[in-house]
């Protein structure tokens, strides 16, 4: 009797448990959606989301397909072409330069290996570090130090190990023309107009319609001839007019054989001269700059971009304040378009922060307060800040995480040929964020199919459109700003937005054919 009683209890026991679980779970997508709780913007946080126009185009790294990746070339083709945004990721040179640049390891995008090699570049350093130090008492001695520690912390091929003086005699295009997946594009152009590792500063100017100003004589001055380690003649290199130490330090982030010891590297400031673009048209882009892993940055780099954005180490260009935070920053316009030019530029939309770093999303939020736009970028994977579960209670904590470090844009990874990404960017997930009150900004629309497939022409805009209307976009990355820009052009009356929106679109100047800018720009 007391065992049929106990088994009894067990069962009724379970019964209860197994609905209470049933209750609790989540396995219908549609209905779970509904039910999940996300964190929603405050109305201060989307003021700040709305200084950003909708269905911004946003250059990925100016373009990987059409020039080398985050150059001069790529990012005259992107504003010229008429993207909203250059898009560019951040990282820092050994003393203190700010550099648009993705890859960890320069191997790819330059040719380091012809260079340098493995080698520690004692002759190159010994040069900075006697031009640098020419007044220095006991100078000798006091660089045989520097050198010895340098050559202790230096780990090859990393951007963090090498002076920009350094990655000024590195090549950055000609790879583009070597590399088997970019052969039908290249061009001679971007061997014989040598390209450079960019930086912030660059980028910036970029924006603004100049362009590197370059030597046109072999006898232009410069602190030090960097030149002399590829060719004698400084004809054609861009000019650098000044280095100068400042008082400010870095902590190097890969000082990995120091055995703990804490080295900071002083910040030296480059002068280089800049000129108007001949082929600017008028297009005056934003930028979109990403924070990368903390590990592979100085502790104080929010602060170091922060400082670069104001422009105000120049006085010739200090107008072209970027930061809208800082007096004189603030956008002269709120009209993201002029005559059918971009204008972002000019607005308080002019500069994007985006990160796929939790721990970097926190820090940006401690610098800048969610006072300027914000983009956590999302990827699904099993590293440490990586999205593991997408369905709406995974998806929805990342949303939550973003509006707690006032982030205002998510960035969801979209499927399809080319880059065949994971799927983080499906209707029901477009409409979770839109939800929290944040504004959608995936990546990377490469082909007309998906631009066709998010924008609704076809495939979810048939099959969920009663329940999550199309655009799943409001503002998005793309490697082909030609085509996508097109694309719109062509099917703005199809498209489900607004009137006014559609008039914007019809309005833009004409789309350049993409060959032909290169022609016209000189490549």
């Amino acid at each position: 009797m007391v065992n049929k009683l106990f088994y009894a209890s067990l069962a009724c026991g379970l019964l209860l448990s197994a609905t209470s679980c049933e209750n609790q779970k989540f396995n219908d997508t549609f209905v779970d959606v509904d039910r999940v709780h996300v964190d929603t913007l405050s109305a201060e946080l989307q003021k700040v989301r709305d200084y950003v126009p909708d269905l911004a185009v946003v250059a990925h790294r100016g373009t990987t397909y059409w020039a080398p990746e985050e150059t001069e070339a790529a990012y005259r083709w992107a504003r010229e072409i008429g993207a909203d945004y250059l898009e560019a990721d951040l990282q820092v040179s050994k003393d203190g330069v700010v550099l648009a640049l993705h890859d960890t390891d320069l191997k790819r995008t330059t040719n380091i290996e012809d260079v340098f090699g493995e080698r520690f570049p004692e002759k190159e350093r010994r040069e900075y570090y006697n031009y640098l130090y020419q007044n220095k008492a006991n100078k000798s001695a006091f660089i045989d130090s520097l050198i010895q520690v340098d050559k202790t912390a230096f780990v090859p091929n990393y951007p963090c190990s090498y002076t920009y003086y350094e990655l000024l005699m590195l090549d950055a295009g000609s790879w583009f023309n070597q590399d088997p997946a970019s052969a039908e594009q290249a061009r001679g152009g971007f061997t014989e107009e040598r390209q450079y590792i960019s930086t912030l500063e660059d980028l910036i100017m970029y924006t603004k319609g100049y362009r590197l100003a370059r030597y046109t004589t072999d006898n232009g001055y410069a602190p030090l001839k960097y030149w002399k380690k590829y060719t004698e003649s400084a004809d054609g290199q861009r000019v650098l007019a000044n280095m100068k130490l400042t008082d400010k330090e870095i902590t190097n982030p890969v000082n990995f054989n120091l055995e703990g010891k804490t080295v900071k590297d002083r910040i030296v400031r480059y002068t280089f001269k800049y000129v108007q673009d001949e082929h600017f048209v008028g297009h005056i882009p934003g930028i979109y700059i990403e924070f990368k892993e903390p590990w592979l940055n100085p502790s104080n780099f929010e602060d170091i971009v922060y400082e670069e954005l104001t422009m105000a180490h120049s006085d010739e260009f200090k107008h072209f304040n970027m930061n809208i935070l800082t007096n004189g920053g603030a956008g002269t316009s709120t009209e993201f378009y002029n005559n059918g030019y971009v204008n972002v530029g000019n607005t308080n939309g002019k500069v994007i922060l985006q990160t796929f770093s939790l721990q970097s999303l926190r820090r940006v939020c401690d610098k800048f307060q969610g006072k300027v736009p914000m983009c956590f970028l999302l990827w699904k994977g099993t590293g440490a800040t990586d999205l593991t579960y997408d369905d709406p209670m995974g998806y929805a904590s990342f949303i939550n995480l973003s509006v707690q470090n006032k982030a205002h844009f998510m960035g969801p990874c979209i499927a399809g040929a080319p880059n065949n990404y994971p799927e983080l960017n499906q209707p029901w997930q477009n409409a979770l964020i839109h939800r929290a009150k944040m504004k959608n900004h995936p990546y990377s629309f490469d082909t007309y199919n998906q631009m066709a497939k998010y924008f609704g022409l076809y495939n979810w805009g048939v099959q969920d459109g009663n329940r999550y209307q199309a655009p799943y976009v409001d503002a998005y990355f793309t490697n082909h700003t030609d085509m996508s820009l097109q694309f719109m052009k062509d099917h703005v009356d199809e498209l489900n937005i607004s009137d006014e929106l559609k008039a914007t679109i019809k309005a833009k100047v004409e789309v350049p054919d993409a060959r032909e800018l290169l022609n016209e720009l000189g490549y």
